[in-house]
């Protein structure tokens, strides 16, 4: 009896320690995931509602800087660089800063996105950049701060700011056009080096055509300036698939020089061991 007293003395024990009572939020966190042309745009914040309260020049104090929602500060991450308003931004995270005024925003994109709030003092040292756009009033109240992606083009959109009776619009460019145009380019060309060699070893490894794979070792070669040993090591053992062991052994003989000047012990073990087997003097 003594041991199941406790034995339920833990039980309770433990799921006092584990148990845990979920509550909503009062600013619900959102992430909102945005294409935009060819970039991947994600926004995450957490979303204050007015409760009566009077926002903008109160709650939010004109000239403060604000965090653009509530909790952890607000993170905007682009997946390849943009222009915002002008400025240039680099791919990565941001947190977001606003500065608001009565008929002006100032928007910080921030490189620092560990702060919890907003900093008393941005650090300009971590001012990735800083935008001033007009804001507008609204003829009526929107409770709940909203952030959104509108007028949504291949190669822009506008991320807009909604809170009480005022709304901001930053645009941003990406580069869609670039992105094509350099996959345009790409294919047209005709595959490169790297493609030819891909397909030469596969046919290699798998023991297929060889004569094609020949072919395309040799065009992966021709482009290449300076092959590496990896690469040589690959073409010896192609020419010794097909039965050509004078290029195999003098194809073997560069790899080793070149895997002993980059100190790869493994690939001149391997070299030495394929010479002797095709009888290299």
């Amino acid at each position: 009896m003594k041991k199941l007293v406790l034995f339920t003395m833990a039980l309770t024990l433990m799921f006092s320690v584990h148990a845990q009572i979920e509550t909503p939020q009062p600013s619900p966190f959102s992430k909102v995931e945005q294409k935009v042309g060819l970039t991947d745009v994600t926004l995450e914040y957490s979303r204050p509602s007015m409760n009566g309260r009077t926002i903008f020049g109160d709650l939010v104090p004109y000239g403060d800087v604000w965090r653009a929602g509530a909790n952890k500060n607000t993170i905007i991450t682009f997946s390849d660089p943009v222009v915002v308003e002008g400025e240039k931004l680099e791919a990565g995270a941001y947190a977001l800063f606003i500065v608001p005024s009565k008929s002006s925003w100032d928007i910080v994109f921030y490189n620092d996105t560990n702060n919890w709030g907003a900093p008393k003092v941005l650090d300009d040292a971590k001012v990735a950049a800083k935008v001033t756009v007009a804001s507008m009033e609204l003829p009526m109240n929107v409770e709940t701060f909203t952030m959104t992606f509108d007028n949504l083009k291949s190669n822009s959109a506008e991320l807009g700011f909604i809170w009480e009776n005022t709304m901001a619009n930053v645009k941003f460019e990406v580069p869609t056009d670039q992105i094509v145009t350099a996959a345009i380019d790409k294919v047209m060309a005709g595959p490169t080096a790297n493609d030819y060699y891909a397909a030469a070893v596969y046919n290699l490894v798998e023991g297929k055509d060889l004569k094609q794979a020949k072919v395309w070792m040799d065009k992966a070669m021709s482009m290449i300036d300076d092959p590496k040993f990896y690469q040589l090591r690959k073409q010896s053992l192609l020419y010794a698939a097909l039965g050509d062991k004078k290029n195999a052994i003098a194809t073997a003989k560069a790899s080793l020089e070149k895997a002993k000047a980059a100190g790869n012990d493994g690939y001149v073990k391997m070299n030495e061991a394929s010479l002797k087997e095709w009888g290299a003097q």
